[in-house]
């Protein structure tokens, strides 16, 4: 599998030769794979700095990069920042954890939790707090669930779920969608005691398999991946999640929405160019949702032409300046409640010029965040924990979707 294993600086100090030469002098390189003979070099930049993987073999591409973000990210985890001051201030504790996660070329267990529990900063421990702590790693690591262990203890036994999902939406300035989807994740805080058994419950009309037929108003994932926690089997068959969950927070699952997906904003713009000298706008934004819940932190970025001098703007709700730097107007909403419509109207004023400039008209921009609204329309039905002590345990769910620089509508021009 893997047959070294490298950590080099920006200026190729004590590398290997053939990669200082071939990849860290070479700025033409944009492959994150070199073939040289019957070796290939695997390599990741993170700051100022290669970790690099070698091998001799035809190993898993997919697998070695995998290995090495994992081990940044437990890097991460011990000592913050990982930079070349930090490689060499925690060259020790680094050998120790490259030598725990890969036996053999082949990578182990690689949980932060279970190896923070035995590779310790401290260098001095007692010979009782070891062996007692040597039994509990030896069932952690060769037991079921190697993500958690059986003696985590609570006050207060709570979960949280949060829905979150991310709409991309492209749209004409006819109004016609070209893109819409969602890219979304479910993401846990479980602070139960002991070893519970969870079990999730989603929507009723349920469709993962793009072979199988839905009903219209089912919902349709795609690409879904979840936590090694969850037992697949048991979610082909009933589509229900059944897990025993790390302690703390963690990502349970991450899909993808390509069908029926409901848009929380419409926005319907009116750019109009009177002469060579003036632009004028009328950009209307409509929620598509429920009265109760309202869109948080709306902002438009409206395009102007580049020889725009100044923009006069009128709007009743929130407000909105013109950025000359940027060529654009941002109007900031702080609130709109479902089935409100809100209005900007504008003016700008362009230099005079006696050929006219042709403006690429880029879309508008809309960034947002609704409570309690899904864009795939997944919902959470039930959340039930279990456990041997059969204690009292308080579930929260919460629901969030938002757009950032994803959400765009174009503009069409008329003239007058």
């Amino acid at each position: 599998m893997i047959s070294a294993f490298f950590i080099f600086n920006q200026k190729g100090e004590a590398s290997l030769y053939v990669f200082r030469i071939q990849v860290i002098s070479n700025s033409d390189v944009r492959s994150p794979i070199i073939t040289l003979g019957s070796t290939s070099f695997f390599h990741v930049r993170v700051n100022n700095l290669y970790v690099v993987a070698v091998t001799k073999t035809n190993a898993n591409a997919a697998l070695v990069f995998e290995y090495c973000y994992r081990l940044i990210s437990i890097a991460k985890s011990y000592f913050g920042k990982v930079d070349e001051e930090a490689v060499k201030n925690n060259f020790v504790l680094i050998y120790e954890l490259i030598d725990e996660i890969n036996d053999f070329g082949y990578p182990q267990n690689s949980e932060i939790d279970t190896l923070k529990s035995y590779i310790t900063t401290e260098s001095v421990m007692s010979s009782a707090y070891a062996a007692e702590e040597s039994s509990k790693i030896t069932t952690q690591a060769t037991g079921a669930t190697s993500w958690r262990r059986g003696d985590v203890k609570y006050k207060k036994n709570e979960a949280f779920v949060d829905v979150v999902e991310t709409v991309n939406l492209s749209m004409s300035a006819k109004g016609t969608i070209l893109r819409a989807d969602v890219d979304g994740h479910i993401q846990m805080r479980a602070y139960l005691s002991g070893t519970p058994e969870c079990k999730f419950g989603l929507n009723d009309k349920l469709v993962i398999d793009k072979n199988e037929r839905g009903a219209g108003d089912a919902v349709e994932l795609d690409d879904c991946r979840f936590h090694q926690c969850v037992r697949l089997n048991e979610f082909d068959a009933t589509r229900t999640i059944s897990f025993i969950p790390p302690d703390g927070e963690f990502e349970l699952m991450r899909y993808r929405c390509t069908s029926n997906v409901k848009l929380p904003l419409r926005v319907i713009p009116t750019v109009n160019e009177m002469g060579t000298t003036q632009v004028s706008y009328a950009v209307t934004v409509k929620a598509n949702f429920g009265s109760k819940l309202s869109a948080t932190n709306v902002v438009l970025k409206i395009p102007t032409p580049l020889n725009t001098t100044t923009v006069d703007c009128k709007v009743a709700n929130g407000k909105a300046k013109y950025v000359p730097a940027e060529n654009l107007v941002v109007w900031k909403i702080p609130r709109i409640q479902g089935g409100q419509e809100c209005t900007f109207t504008a003016t700008a004023d362009l230099t005079s010029t006696t050929v006219r400039q042709v403006w690429a008209r880029p879309p508008i921009d809309v960034d947002f965040q609704v409570l309690m609204f899904t864009a795939s329309g997944l919902i959470v039905r039930f959340l039930k924990v279990f456990e041997k002590n059969n204690y009292h345990s308080i579930k929260w769910v919460r629901y969030l979707t938002k757009a950032s620089g994803s959400y765009q509508i174009r503009v069409s021009l008329s003239f007058s």
